[in-house]
């Protein structure tokens, strides 16, 4: 065990995996080979093979693995895609019962993972993402059933990548990120290829490449008249907001907060949207504008947000996502401090603490120790010595 520990530190592999996987089962973590993501044909049986890469353990590394100009070919590739076609006839023949089923089963591990974070809904996805994709290979299908097949693939990928960013793992994300698109591409699911950018986008501005996200945006936009959820295009509106923030532009961040307003002014009741979008509320929208006023050095103008996220007649849902409320009221909590406010930020930095035990989230826990992190520089105040050493 000690020269399998030496081996995992010099490959750059978690020692944790080294124990949890066993020799020689962790060694595989060591020979990440990312061009099979990025460059297999943009075809169906490309799309199956990628599919078949991204489908195994967490790959752990923190870094991301797309160039500025591998994010661009990657957009101008997907929406340039062919299609999938039938299925050949040599497999057993599935139906739209098949599709209807793993759709029921995404949507449920999307909601667990709202609940419990993303360390334990990652393998879940995967595993869901495996049977899919041997569905997609060694099954027969209609063009219609193939074109849902792909679809889920895509939900399924999209969902491992999002657990991935939030547990920390940004090569892991991207590549499933990637995996995704392709497998939108096959399903000619413009709407589901465009979410799938939206939450990309999310991971490279929080990587510190609002450029990268601004043209992962971008690209989904120019196919606009693809996408037929107006929640998804106010997700994408916003996460231009947050690009645009991250890059301390702050007219360019405003004016996407009212696109993002505005779309979403245009979408119907959320059981006639994607399914995927059941989170997506005008309170979430203010949420956004409140984090982006707050990187922009706004603090007051982002509390007013915050406000606005609650009071509003379709607000943010506290009790739906405690990961993304405890975040949120980090945040609130920074805009308190930005004021002066010490007894509001540490009131407010007490109930992000309480909403995030138990939840399963690197980026959650990340977003505590920031806050900490600032506090620390208050701690002459009694009432923030007092938080620091309660939950140091």
């Amino acid at each position: 065990m000690t020269a399998q520990l030496a081996m995992a530190e010099l490959l750059d592999v978690d020692p944790h995996e080294v124990h949890q996987r066993g020799w020689p089962d962790w060694l595989l973590l060591a020979f990440c080979d990312d061009r099979t993501v990025l460059e297999s044909p943009w075809t169906p049986v490309g799309t199956v093979k990628v599919l078949e890469d991204v489908g195994g353990p967490m790959d752990r590394r923190g870094f991301l693995i797309a160039s500025t100009g591998a994010l661009a070919a990657v957009v101008a590739q997907w929406s340039t895609a062919p299609h999938a076609a039938g299925a050949a006839a040599s497999g057993r023949r599935v139906g739209t019962q098949v599709v209807t089923l793993l759709d029921g089963r995404l949507d449920a591990l999307r909601h667990l993972d709202d609940q419990v974070g993303s360390g334990q809904t990652y393998d879940a996805a995967t595993t869901e993402l495996r049977l899919i994709t041997r569905i997609l290979a060694d099954s027969s299908y209609t063009e219609d059933v193939g074109r849902g097949l792909y679809a889920s693939a895509a939900e399924a990928s999209r969902l491992a990548g999002w657990c991935a960013y939030d547990a920390g793992h940004n090569a892991a994300a991207e590549r499933h990120f990637v995996a995704a698109l392709r497998a939108s591409a096959s399903a000619d699911n413009g709407t589901v290829g465009a979410s799938t950018l939206a939450f990309w986008a999310n991971l490279r501005y929080a990587s510190n490449d609002p450029r990268g996200a601004l043209d992962l945006v971008d690209g989904a936009l120019s196919t606009s008249r693809k996408i037929t959820s107006p929640r998804v295009l106010a997700m994408l509106h916003a996460r231009r907001a947050r690009a645009h923030s991250k890059a301390a532009e702050p007219i360019k961040a405003y004016q996407a907060i009212d696109a993002a307003l505005a779309a979403y002014d245009r979408a119907g009741p959320v059981a006639e949207d994607l399914p995927a979008m059941y989170w997506l509320t005008a309170g979430e929208l203010h949420q956004v504008a409140a984090s982006s006023a707050l990187t922009l050095g706004e603090p007051r103008r982002a509390l007013e947000h915050f406000d606005a996220a609650l009071s509003h007649h379709d607000p943010y849902d506290t009790e739906k996502e405690a990961r993304g409320t405890a975040i949120y009221l980090a945040r609130r909590a920074e805009a308190h401090l930005a004021l002066g406010d010490m007894d509001a930020a540490v009131h407010t930095a007490h109930q992000a603490v309480d909403m995030m035990g138990g939840v399963d989230s690197a980026r959650g826990s990340g977003t505590l120790d920031e806050l900490r992190a600032e506090l620390g520089a208050h701690r002459h105040a009694a009432v923030v010595r007092d938080f620091l050493e309660l939950t140091a």
